[in-house]
């Protein structure tokens, strides 16, 4: 098939590259580079840099709604545009540009968790289950029908390594769902308004910790952050970012810090969890006990939430 692509951040990649693999991409569209890091240079996206290596041209309009992308997106005559994390709003006009319409490689079981950010709200409630459908795009946010899904367990992962699971299981489900789709075989699934959850975009403040969550809260909020939204506290007056954490046996009243040879430990509600890497202001990422090691008044002090 004659595919056009859509997409923008590392999850979306491995769809690139299977459709790369399997089909003619006639076009790859990203949103424009972004500033970021140090300096505020503009980076290319992670899809525009993959494009790039495979040969692919690369499409970055600022919006799609305008008469001359429209034309554009038309004239590349293409049976189908695949979409995963793109970041834009596909208008109708859009949808309604190539001869099967557009389908998204969603990174959640619809109808749980429509909207911008799934895979670490899954994380943040607890979800046993984690996913992908490739559903239909229609005019509204996630709400098309989907004629796959494919489901791993959230366990213990990180939104990091959850995020690089589902964007590999996408890929391999998109790919399983093209030829049903394009010979009109697919079974569509319509979503059960019922039970629609929706995935707001995380906040530094989602992922906070603070002595007043429980254990439970505050270990999601660890593994539901990201270089976006990372999880912060203050030790001993000291902002730090918490990169990994576990649950400890330390007895700690909230809000104290214990600090042994072999764990550093922060009191929270009901319990205590142990920081196993954090990355101090201004540092690189380090083991915690190390860098506890050369703060000489953090053992008895207090920590809290960073503002």
């Amino acid at each position: 098939m004659r595919v056009v692509f859509m997409g923008t951040p590392e999850f979306a990649v491995p769809s690139l590259r299977a459709l790369a693999g399997a089909h003619e991409v006639v076009a790859v569209y990203a949103r424009p580079d972004a500033v970021s890091g140090r300096g505020g240079q503009k980076r290319p996206s992670a899809v525009k840099t993959a494009a790039l290596e495979l040969g692919l041209g690369v499409r970055e309009p600022a919006t799609l709604r305008d008469a001359v992308t429209l034309a554009e997106l038309t004239g590349l005559n293409a049976d189908i545009v695949v979409v995963a994390a793109y970041g834009l709003i596909l208008p109708v006009a859009a949808l309604q540009a190539v001869r099967l319409g557009a389908v998204n490689v969603h990174a959640s079981l619809l109808p749980r968790w429509r909207g911008a950010a799934p895979i670490q709200r899954s994380i943040l409630f607890g979800d046993e289950l984690a996913g992908v459908s490739i559903m239909r795009m229609e005019e509204g946010l996630d709400t098309g029908p989907y004629c796959l899904q494919v489901s791993t367990a959230v366990d213990e992962q990180g939104a990091v390594e959850l995020t690089e699971r589902l964007a590999l299981m996408g890929a391999d489900a998109l790919l399983k769902a093209l030829p049903a789709i394009a010979d009109g075989t697919a079974v569509w699934t319509t979503q059960d308004e019922a039970l629609v959850t929706y995935a707001e975009k995380i906040s530094k403040g989602d992922v906070a910790l603070s002595p007043e969550l429980t254990t439970v809260q505050a270990l999601r909020r660890v593994r539901a952050s990201s270089p976006a939204a990372p999880s912060r506290v203050v030790l001993a007056a000291r902002g730090a970012i918490v990169m990994t954490a576990q649950l400890s046996d330390a007895e700690l009243a909230p809000g104290e810090i214990s600090c042994t040879k072999s764990a550093l430990a922060l009191g929270v509600a009901d319990g205590a969890i142990e920081l196993t890497e954090i990355k101090p202001d201004g540092k690189a990422v380090m083991n915690a006990c190390a860098w506890a090691r050369g703060v000489r008044d953090l053992h008895g002090s207090q920590w809290g939430a960073a503002l």
